[in-house]
C-alpha cells in the first residue's frame, strides 16, 4: 500500500473519531451544537439518537484502522464504500455539507487505494 493511500484511509478514519466524540459526547454541548447547528432543546431531544449515530461512526473508524493494520486491500475499500454511501445519503437527506465532509475524503481515499 502507498504511503498517500495509507494516509488518507488514516484520515478518514481520524474523522469518523471525531464524529464519534461530537456525536456521542459533545452533541449537547456548547461545541458539538455550534458543529451541527443545533438548538439547545433539540440537542437535547436528541441526544441518544446522536450517541447510536455516533457507534456507527466509531464503527466505521475501526474498520478502516482493521484495513490498514492488516493490510488488507479488500477490508480498506469495504469500509471506504460504506462510508461513501453514507456520506451520499446524509448528503442527500441532511444536507449537502456531508457530501464535502464525509463522502468526499472517502471517494478520494478509496480512489488512491484502488490505484496504489
Amino acid at each position: 500500500m502507498s504511503t498517500l493511500a495509507a494516509v488518507l484511509v488514516g484520515l478518514v478514519a481520524a474523522l469518523h473519531l471525531g464524529f464519534l466524540v461530537l456525536e456521542m459526547f459533545l452533541w449537547d454541548t456548547p461545541r458539538g451544537r455550534a458543529a451541527f447547528g443545533l438548538t439547545p432543546e433539540f440537542a437535547a431531544e436528541s441526544k441518544v439518537m446522536a450517541a447510536n449515530q455516533g457507534l456507527y461512526n466509531g464503527f466505521l473508524a475501526a474498520g478502516l484502522a482493521w484495513g490498514l493494520v492488516s493490510g488488507r486491500e479488500d477490508v480498506r475499500l469495504f469500509f471506504l464504500g460504506c462510508v461513501v454511501i453514507a456520506g451520499a445519503y446524509g448528503g442527500a437527506t441532511v444536507g449537502p455539507k456531508i457530501w464535502l465532509v464525509q463522502a468526499l475524503p472517502a471517494v478520494v481515499a478509496f480512489l488512491v487505494v484502488l490505484v496504489a
